[in-house]
């Protein structure tokens, strides 16, 4: 079984045996899988105790975890940790069945093709990224009208990938011939985010990135987080928030 949801920000409360009963019928072979945004890697002094508590929960479920990252995540952690292979395609295991999917991999996940790429642009940054230090900083806390992050604490340029991360998952893709079920974004293409026009969210290298994939790629759906809403987009696009949903 292979179920998806979207952005968790570090409260796993939706996987709950109340919440999410059909984990009393999953193994580990079965898989919950987060479209970014997940939440815990985060904390830039290391692992808390809020995340640890956390990710052992998870780790003590029936099912296994996968996430992708979204543009709330500590990138410096993720690049940190051993690479590994799993399923056709690279890895991090934070832990053994908590399990970060890579940037522009293909894996095969129960006889499905699944491709994923995680990352998106900041939309709360309006007031800019401050350095650790700058007196605004304190001022800013309380004032809520300001909406602003600070540079590799609670913000990291590697939210949007990289040229290889990028090459990477276009010759992957050329490997399978350009044909996959299911592709996995935290957010999405640019003609797919104008669909949704929600100026909030702006176009970037990797939405544009996205197009030029979608413009390519046969898949049979194409699911994303990011934009906080339960909503199919078009026959083949949707867009999950709090919703889980089985797709296998």
């Amino acid at each position: 079984m292979i179920f998806i949801t979207g952005d968790t920000h570090g409260d796993l409360r939706r996987f709950s045996k109340d919440a999410f009963y059909e984990q009393r019928e999953m193994t580990k072979d079965d898989y919950a899988i987060i479209l970014g945004d997940f939440g815990l890697v985060w904390d830039y002094k290391g692992e808390s105790r809020y995340e640890k508590n956390w990710l052992d929960w998870l780790e003590s479920k029936s099912f296994t975890t996968l996430f992708i990252d979204g543009n709330h995540e500590n990138h410096d952690r993720l690049d940190a940790m051993k690479v590994e292979e799993w399923h056709g395609g690279m890895v991090h295991k934070v832990r053994p069945t908590v399990i970060h999917l890579m940037r522009g991999q293909v894996y095969d996940i129960e006889g499905l093709k699944v491709f994923t790429f995680g990352g998106a642009s900041s939309h709360d940054i309006k007031d800019g990224i401050l350095e650790p230090g700058d007196p605004k900083i304190k001022r800013w806390n309380r004032d809520y009208t300001k909406l602003f992050r600070i540079n590799k604490k609670s913000w990291w340029d590697r939210e949007l990938p990289s040229v290889s991360e990028m090459e990477e998952g276009r010759q992957n893709l050329e490997k399978v011939n350009w044909k996959v079920d299911y592709v996995l974004t935290h957010c999405t293409s640019a003609s797919t985010t104008a669909l949704i026009g929600d100026s909030y969210y702006s176009q970037d290298i990797l939405t544009h990135y996205l197009q030029e994939i979608k413009e390519k790629l046969t898949y049979k759906k194409w699911f994303f987080g990011h934009h906080h809403m339960d909503k199919q987009i078009t026959a083949e696009e949707i867009c999950l928030f709090e919703q889980i949903v089985q797709v296998h």
